[in-house]
């Protein structure tokens, strides 16, 4: 009698394949929810760029009534008009050039994701001149 009790009592674990698909059932819902979070992320840099690049302007518009002429470089606007020359949400230097080729007064870019310019998605640039962030470029 001892014997079969001691054989059920043994049984009562899980098998390899029941551990295998709970690990395959948790993967596939990791995977899903990082896709669903990624897209947030990747709004909230692209909006943080475009408010960075307002912030630039104005600094600029300020360099510009006191010097009647755009800066050279972003660093000339440090430290009267800015603290410091931000970077854009992806860690990549703002692009600036002080006569535009866009029909602005100046450019202002960041090159997205991917630090290289045009792109799509997360990799899509945002600019001073196309600021409503369409990502078209």
């Amino acid at each position: 009698m001892r014997r079969k009790e001691a054989k059920t009592m043994s049984n009562q674990g899980f098998t390899l394949v029941e551990l295998m698909v709970v690990i395959a059932i948790i993967g596939f819902l990791a995977g899903v929810i990082a896709i669903q979070v990624r897209k947030p992320i990747g709004d909230a840099q692209r909006g943080a760029a475009q408010m960075q690049i307002k912030n630039i302007e104005s600094a600029i518009g300020f360099y510009y009534a006191q010097h009647y002429k755009n800066p050279d470089t972003l660093a000339v606007l440090v430290p009267d008009y800015m603290k410091q020359v931000p970077v854009d949400p992806w860690g990549n230097p703002y692009h600036y050039s002080a006569v535009s080729q866009q029909g602005q007064d100046f450019d202002i870019a960041s090159w997205g994701a991917d630090g290289a310019a045009g792109g799509a998605g997360e990799n899509a640039d945002v600019t001073n001149w196309d600021i409503s962030g369409s990502g078209d470029q």
